[in-house]
C-alpha cells in the first residue's frame, strides 16, 4: 500500500518517526556514547582504559571464564537439544506433548530460579541430590560441587539449551521430507538417513542455535552471581556489576570496556546467525505443506521413552520440586517430610511483608507500562515494515533486533552513562528508566508476533475501507485491530513475563522507591533468607505458568513464551 502524498502531514507518520526517535535517542545514542567512552574517559582518545582493564588477572580470569562457561554450554546445549528436538518432532517416542511442555519450562522461567534450585541440590556440605547419593553409594565426600565451572556450566545448560531446542525443532517442522523419503526408498536406515540427510540440511538451523545459547550464556548474570561468585568464579557480567557498584569514574570506564567486549561479542554473533540462517530456506524449506513421516523407533521406543522421561525429572522437574520444598521447611538440612520441619511461615512473609508487596507492586507497574508502550512500538514499526515500501524500514526492526541481542548488562551500563543528566534527560533512579531497558531488551518478542499477524492479514480490507474514505486512525481501530487482537495480546504478555522477573538491568538501575521483584528475591536469597526466596520463586514460577498458559488458549496453541 503506497503512503499518500501528503504522507509528512499523515499522523501514521509522525507517529512511527517518534518511535524512530525513541529508539535513536534512548537505545543507538546511549550504546553508542558507551564506545565513544571507553576511547574518550579522558577527554582524548586514549587505549589506557582498554590497556588497564585486560591487563587485570582478574579481569583475564573472567573472559576466560565467560568464554569456557558459554563455550561448553553452547556445545552441551546443542548435543541435548538436536537427539531431543528430533525424537520429540520426528519419531513415534511416547509422550512427546507432555516432553515438550517439560523441555521448554526452564525457557520460561528466570535462570536465577534455577540457579537456587540446583544449589540445593548440589551444595558440596547440605545439597539434598548430594547427600542422598552419599547415603546410596557409601562416599565419603560429595560427588559434586555446585560452586565449580562445572556447576556453573551444567546449570546454564539447563536454563539455556531450551533456546536451541526451540530453534531446532521450529526447523524441523519446515523441513523438506523429500530428500529423507528418498534416502528411506533406497534402502537407508533410519540412523543413516539421520546422518546422511537430516543432520546435514539442519546444520544451519544447528549452528544458529548454538550461536544463540552462547551469547544468552555469556550475557547472564543471575546464575553466575548466585553460584560462580560463591566460588570465586567470576565471569564478565558479575564483573561489570561490581565496578559499577565500586561509584568512581575509573570503575565506570572499567565496566564500560567490559561491557563493550560483550557487546561487540554479541552483535557479531548475531550478524553471523542471520547470515547462516538465510543461508537455510533455500535448501530446507518447502512450499509443500507435507509433513515428514515419523520414524518407527521399534524395540527401541520404550528404552528411549525411559531415557528421555529421567533426563526430564532431573532437569525439569527436580528443581522446581525443590524450590518448592524449600519454602516450605523450617530447617533446609532436613526433609520437609521430617516431623515438625514443615512451615507456611515464608508464604505468609510474601503477604505481610510491605518491602515485598512494595516491590511486586513496582514489578507489576513497570512490567505493564513496558509491555503496553512496546507493544504500540511493535504495532508502528510492524506496520511500517509490512504495509509501507518506505526506503529504510528495515533499519527499525534491524534496530529492535539489535536491543535484544545486546547483554542486559550492556544497555543498563549506557543508559546509566547517558540518562543521568549529562544529555539533558535525567531519569536515573526513576521507574522510567527501568521501563525504557526493558522495552529495548524484549520488544522483539512483541514485534514477531505482531509482524507475523500483519503477514497472515491481506491489506486489501485495509485498502477497501481507506477507499470509503476513513482515516488512518479509524482502519487501525475498525479493521486492523479486531483482526489481530489475540497476536497483540501475545505479545503483550511475551513483553511483560520477563520484565516481571527480570533481574540484571533491575540490579544496577533500582533505587530504593523503585526495587522489584527480581531484586527482591535476589536479596533474601544472597543475603536474608533462603526459605523466603524460595517461596518468592514459587509465587513467580505459579504466575509464569498461568500467564503461559493464558497466552497459550488465546493463540489456540500457536504462541506460548
Amino acid at each position: 500500500m503506497n503512503p499518500a502524498k501528503n504522507h509528512c502531514f499523515d499522523i501514521k507518520w509522525v507517529l512511527m518517526l517518534a518511535v524512530v526517535a525513541f529508539l535513536l535517542v534512548f537505545q543507538v545514542f546511549p550504546l553508542l556514547y558507551m564506545v565513544f567512552r571507553m576511547f574518550f574517559a579522558s577527554g582524548h582518545f586514549s587505549m589506557d582504559a582498554v590497556k588497564r582493564i585486560y591487563s587485570y588477572a582478574l579481569n583475564r580470569t573472567c573472559l576466560k571464564n565467560t568464554l569456557v562457561a558459554s563455550g561448553l554450554t553452547m556445545v552441551f546445549g546443542v548435543l541435548i537439544a538436536f537427539p531431543l528436538a528430533f525424537l520429540i518432532g520426528r519419531t513415534n517416542l511416547y509422550g512427546k506433548t507432555l516432553f515438550r511442555t517439560l523441555f521448554v519450562t526452564t525457557y520460561m522461567v528466570p535462570p536465577y530460579v534455577g540457579a537456587m534450585a540446583w544449589l540445593r541440590l548440589l551444595n558440596p556440605t547440605v545439597g539434598t541430590l548430594n547427600v542422598f547419593l552419599k547415603n546410596l553409594f557409601g562416599l565419603s565426600g560429595a560427588p559434586f560441587s555446585i560452586y565449580s565451572i562445572g556447576g556453573l556450566v551444567w546449570v546454564l545448560t539447563t536454563f539455556y539449551y531450551p533456546y536451541a531446542f526451540i530453534t531446532i525443532s521450529r526447523a524441523m517442522e519446515k523441513m523438506d521430507p523429500s530428500l529423507e523419503e528418498a534416502a528411506r526408498i533406497s534402502g537407508a536406515s533410519p540412523l543413516k538417513t539421520l546422518i546422511t540427510v537430516t543432520l546435514p540440511l539442519m546444520l544451519p538451523s544447528i549452528a544458529a542455535s548454538a550461536l544463540l545459547v552462547f551469547v544468552a550464556a555469556a550475557s547472564c548474570y543471575g546464575i553466575p552471581s548466585i553460584i560462580g561468585v560463591p566460588g570465586r568464579i567470576y565471569t564478565v557480567t558479575t564483573r561489570i556489576v561490581d565496578y559499577v557498584y565500586v561509584g568512581s569514574q575509573e570503575g565506570l570506564t572499567d565496566a564500560t570496556a567490559l561491557a563493550v567486549f560483550l557487546m561487540v561479542m554479541a552483535l557479531i554473533l548475531m550478524l553471523l546467525s542471520d547470515f547462516i540462517v538465510g543461508k537455510k530456506d533455500y535448501i530446507t524449506i518447502s512450499g509443500k505443506s507435507v509433513r515428514p513421516a515419523l520414524v518407527d523407533l521399534g524395540k527401541w521406543r520404550v528404552p528411549l521413552t525411559v531415557l528421555v522421561a529421567v533426563f526430564a525429572l532431573i532437569v525439569a522437574v527436580l528443581p522446581f520440586v525443590t524450590v518448592f520444598a524449600t519454602s516450605f521447611t523450617v530447617n533446609m538440612g532436613k526433609s520437609v517430610f521430617v516431623p515438625g520441619n514443615f512451615t507456611m511461615k515464608y508464604w505468609g512473609i510474601l503477604t505481610s511483608r510491605k518491602s515485598i508487596g512494595k516491590s511486586m507492586r513496582n514489578s507489576v507497574l513497570s512490567a505493564v507500562w513496558a509491555a503496553s508502550m512496546g507493544m504500540i512500538v511493535c504495532l508502528l514499526m510492524s506496520y511500517l515494515l509490512k504495509r509501507t515500501k518506505v526506503k529504510g524500514r528495515q533499519i527499525p526492526n534491524f534496530l529492535i533486533t539489535l536491543g535484544s541481542g545486546t547483554p542486559s548488562v550492556a544497555i543498563a551500563l549506557a543508559l546509566i552513562m547517558t540518562m543521568s543528566g549529562r544529555f539533558g534527560i535525567n531519569i536515573y533512579n526513576t521507574m522510567l528508566i527501568m521501563v525504557i531497558a526493558y522495552m529495548i531488551k524484549y520488544m522483539m518478542m512483541g514485534m514477531q508476533t505482531v509482524s507475523a499477524a500483519f503477514a497472515q492479514v491481506s491489506p486489501s480490507m485495509e485498502e477497501a475501507a481507506q477507499i470509503s474514505g476513513a482515516g488512518w486512525l479509524r482502519r487501525i481501530r475498525d479493521v486492523v485491530l479486531p483482526l489481530i487482537v489475540p497476536s497483540i495480546v501475545a505479545g503483550w504478555f511475551l513483553i511483560f513475563m520477563p520484565c516481571f522477573y527480570e533481574l540484571t538491568m533491575s540490579n544496577l538501575l533500582y533505587a530504593d522507591q523503585t526495587k522489584t521483584l527480581g531484586v527482591e528475591l535476589y536479596n533474601y536469597q544472597t543475603y536474608h533468607s533462603q526459605q523466603t526466596a524460595s517461596a518468592l520463586a514459587g509465587g513467580i514460577l505459579i504466575m509464569v505458568v498461568l500467564c503461559n498458559t493464558l497466552i497459550y488458549k488465546l493463540t489456540k496453541g500457536r504462541v506460548s513464551i
